[in-house]
């Protein structure tokens, strides 16, 4: 289990040395975090681009965003089920081992290319799509698992802190990832190519991952819950969520729409809106590498400010931190796609907006927290459901407006953004350990 900290002052290093000082199991999942964050970070993000290069519009790129919405609300109930009836070691394990065939088929697109059935062509993009019901399994239907490891570690008034000490080493994936990016990228003679170098990077990242959760991983104590039970235990599981999560789900799901609505084209806003590249200290970058930079920018912020502001929240109390993320979430839109072309705004921009990572530990906190033992896995996947399935249309929509006019579909995201942040402030409630 966690230690108790032997004194209140923060300790720049406390989250590491927290992070050794816990179980067998929340050590092995955050290694496997950290393999995992490298591939999507690697991946991810430069998707829509890879679509747009294979001859994707804004309506299709948008489509993928709601795909993958889709996937992010239908995966985490059946995975936390899962996880609570056969264990987190298999669960996970059978995760990753898709998630790994789905990051092999988004390296093959090009190599498959467009298909004819019958009178209709099949574009070489739609592979994409098929690739990515695969790649978001460890993702999405590990997630209740990943939860519940931490929730079964760590003691409640401690969960922000036991959560920092593992996104933390996933957030150092989110920042090493994107710069492996930018540098294959930067030696690549076309876009297409480098990507395929990132996949193949990806895939081997999933493997090790995957070989090394399976034999690391101490299952003797997951807890088994009951087994799942079809739409009558959605349903009552619903029914029972505790009532402090009402008011943040609400706010969690605005603020996400808006978040939605235009994700998925901030690699398009860089590398072909404002088509801003680097220069300077004697390296000359294109605009797609300049954008795996800027990602790890952002994490670098996220990673130096989540530990100590995970710390705070303990005098703070988790309200403000979830409060501090969802402000940035709601602004970044709207200041990115107004900013000028300028590598240096951007670079200001991008380190404000990992910022909102931040708060993401405080936010765990305050969902899983108020769950009755052995039940984090279900908790987690309901908060999930409802959330992503309000949200799975956000992306289209964005999309659709994209296409007509940018600023238009950025500006409406921030609108909806700042009422999902303005509920909470209002409405927002406490969680009861850290009143």
């Amino acid at each position: 289990m966690a230690t108790e900290h032997e004194t209140d002052s923060y300790d720049l290093f406390d989250s590491f040395r927290q992070f050794f000082a816990l179980e067998r199991d929340v050590l092995v999942l955050s290694l496997a975090m950290l393999a995992f964050s490298l591939s999507f970070q690697m991946t991810s993000r430069y998707v829509p681009e890879y679509m747009r290069v294979l001859g994707a519009g804004a309506g299709a790129i948008g489509l993928y965003g709601s795909v993958s919405n889709l996937v992010s609300a239908v995966y985490p109930y059946p995975g936390g089920a899962l996880s609570d009836r056969v264990g987190s070691r298999i669960a996970l394990t059978g995760f990753a081992v898709v998630t790994t065939v789905g990051f092999a088929l988004w390296w093959l697109a090009p190599e498959l290319g467009p298909i004819t059935v019958g009178s209709a062509t099949v574009p070489a993009w739609s592979w994409i799509f098929i690739g990515l019901f695969l790649a978001q399994a460890w993702k999405s239907f590990g997630l209740g698992a990943t939860f519940a490891i931490v929730k079964q570690s760590v003691p409640p008034e401690k969960l922000a802190m036991g959560f920092a000490s593992t996104e933390i080493f996933r957030r150092i994936g989110f920042l090493i990832g994107p710069l492996l990016a930018a540098g294959l990228l930067a030696i690549s003679a076309t876009f297409v190519g480098g990507f395929q170098r990132i996949l193949l990077l990806g895939i081997a990242f999933g493997i090790v991952a995957t070989v090394a959760q399976h034999v690391l991983y101490d299952a003797s104590e997951d807890a088994i819950g009951d087994s799942f039970e079809g739409l009558d235990q959605i349903r009552r599981d619903l029914g029972e969520m505790p009532e402090t999560l009402r008011p943040l789900l609400v706010a969690d799901t605005l603020v996400r729409f808006a978040n939605g609505m235009v994700y998925v084209f901030f690699v398009i806003v860089v590398t072909d809106f404002l088509s801003v590249g680097f220069q300077g200290f004697g390296i000359t970058l294109r605009p797609d590498a300049f954008f795996g930079v800027l990602l790890g920018i952002e994490m670098v912020i996220a990673i130096l400010t989540k530990a100590p502001i995970s710390k705070l929240a303990e005098y703070t109390g988790l309200k403000p931190v979830v409060g501090l993320g969802f402000f940035v979430y709601a602004t970044f839109p709207i200041l990115l796609i107004n900013a000028p072309a300028s590598q240096w705004v951007l670079v200001a921009l991008f380190a404000y907006s990992g910022l909102r990572f931040a708060g993401l530990p405080a936010h765990k906190a305050m969902i899983v927290g108020p769950a009755q033992e052995n039940t984090g896995g279900r908790v987690t996947g309901t908060y999930y459901l409802l959330r992503n399935t309000i949200v799975v249309p956000s992306a289209a929509v964005g999309g659709w407006l994209y296409g007509q006019n940018p600023s238009l579909a950025f500006t409406l995201a921030t609108v909806v953004g700042l009422l999902g942040a303005g509920y909470f402030a209002v409405f927002g409630e406490e969680f009861e350990a850290y009143a």
